[in-house]
């Protein structure tokens, strides 16, 4: 054997020993889904169509004729298209995933899984299709809490995600497009990432490269152990199908809408009162900043905790209770995790120096940019309006900008005759009485007649207008 064809020998046993190498590092994933899949159920939402035709004073002699004759012959409710027809209303069904976090019945989804939803389904990977309890819904979390009636469930392991670290393995499992226990795998690609959609800022969403895509909303992200480090949430697309980046709400995140749901049926956060931007380069040079890390505060609420602290526009918050924040996105998941009523310090530059701020961290309103929904409010909430309501609490009414006398938070849609309103609409007016506390909204839903119209004056965000709900005939 002559020393050419030795050296190419060698190369070969080289190159055939990194490959096996490289193979050997590659993880295999088997045995985590066999030990977690079960946990995993499909989420079926549908939302009821409300079952109205054209009115048929519209419609003409023989239009009118030709819709009896159908009714009576063949149970149709007339020809799509005939003039004063509208088009029959369909139900819709949205499809999601989900995962079993109590072996009683427990089960966590997404917010824009069961929103606006009649009627809700979960399939457990042994096909059993169940109906799920509604037990409240948190938008700015996108977080939503399901109960099954059953025991024994194959419950996941919650894990950490605050250790996770950009590289590491991480595994998805759920139903994109309806193919149900669908697994992908990938990598975590950053954490603490602030979302693109308005009114979540509350999430410090973990980034990674695993295919979602549609139907795996809800489903779990887990660590290469098999326990939940997260909740698949939201796709970066132009197409509306996976380009390599998808969202993932941390399971502490996710966890603490949960404590608050079961226990009060809405959740509750903090609320600072101040408007922030990022530190640019020139903004970190005029103020005479070191570097351009901290939230820039350009505007402070009147009568906000911020206020009453004396943080003043144009200070730099550099660290929120012993946290550093970076940038402004990370400011309000802090504060959000805050409960009302806590003290916290605020480390904030201002005129050339640090200094240390004392703050009692206000109540975020329930309003419509909070988008609570509450699924467990108390049975006498309910009434023949359709919905259900809570009173506001001082600082809610500060924020608001209302009297103390003024309006009642909706909570819960209990009947399609309010499918109008959403959760965190506020009430000012029910027919020609002004209701400021849930005894005074009562007293005037009971006076509401079955068929007969009810004006209601609604705030939604910043926008007061009359809506009109009609109890339903008995």
């Amino acid at each position: 054997m002559n020393r050419m064809t030795r050296m190419m020998l060698a190369m070969a046993w080289l190159m055939f020993l990194m490959v096996g190498t490289a193979q050997a590092q590659l993880p295999d994933f088997t045995g985590l889904v066999s030990k977690t899949a079960a946990g995993v159920v499909s989420v079926m939402a549908t939302k009821t169509a409300d079952a109205q035709i054209g009115d048929p004073s519209d419609m003409s002699d023989q239009d009118a004729q030709m819709q009896e004759f159908l009714r009576r012959f063949f149970g149709q409710q007339g020809v799509p298209g005939q003039r004063g027809q509208r088009p029959m209303p369909q139900d819709r069904t949205s499809l999601g995933s989900g995962f079993i976090i109590s072996s009683d019945g427990y089960i966590l989804t997404n917010h824009h899984v069961i929103d606006g939803a009649d009627d809700i389904h979960v399939q457990l990977s042994d096909r059993r299709e169940l109906s799920a309890k509604l037990i409240g819904s948190d938008a700015p979390t996108d977080v939503a809490l399901l109960k099954v009636d059953a025991s024994d469930l194959p419950a996941l392991q919650l894990g950490t995600s605050g250790v996770l670290k950009p590289g590491q393995w991480v595994v998805a499992i759920g139903s994109p497009f309806g193919f149900d226990h669908s697994v992908t795998a990938g990598i975590v690609s950053a954490v603490g990432r602030s979302s693109q959609i308005a009114g979540q800022q509350y999430v410090p969403f973990i980034q990674t490269d695993v295919a979602v895509n549609r139907g795996n909303s809800g489903g779990p992200l887990l660590d290469i152990d098999g326990k939940v480090v997260g909740i698949n949430s939201q796709i970066l697309s132009n197409t509306g199908g996976f380009m390599g980046v998808s969202f993932a709400i941390p399971i502490e995140t996710a966890m603490r809408s949960v404590d608050q749901l079961k226990k009060q049926g809405y959740v509750s956060r903090g609320m600072l009162g101040v408007r922030i931007q990022d530190v640019s380069r020139e903004v970190a040079q005029s103020l005479g900043l070191p570097s351009s890390s901290g939230a820039l505060v350009f505007q402070v609420e009147p009568g906000s905790a911020a206020e009453k602290a004396g943080i003043q526009v144009q200070d730099v918050i550099l660290a929120f209770n012993g946290q550093e924040v970076a940038d402004s996105s990370q400011l309000p998941p802090l504060v959000g995790a805050s409960d009302p009523g806590s003290k916290v310090a605020l480390r904030i530059y201002r005129d050339g120096k640090e200094r240390t701020v004392n703050v009692t961290v206000g109540a975020a309103p329930r309003s419509d940019a909070d988008g609570s929904s509450t699924a467990q409010a108390n049975d006498d909430a309910a009434n023949p309006l359709g919905f259900a309501v809570d009173d506001l609490s001082a600082d809610q009414r500060k924020a608001l900008d209302l009297h103390a006398d003024e309006g009642v938070v909706v909570t819960r849609i209990t009947g399609k005759a309010a499918r109008q309103l959403r959760s965190g609409d506020i009430i000012l007016m029910v027919g020609k009485a002004r209701v400021g506390s849930v005894a005074a909204f009562k007293k005037a839903a009971a006076a509401a007649k079955p068929g007969e119209p009810v004006m209601l004056l609604v705030r939604r965000g910043d926008t007061t207008q009359f809506l009109t709900v009609t109890p339903a005939k008995r």
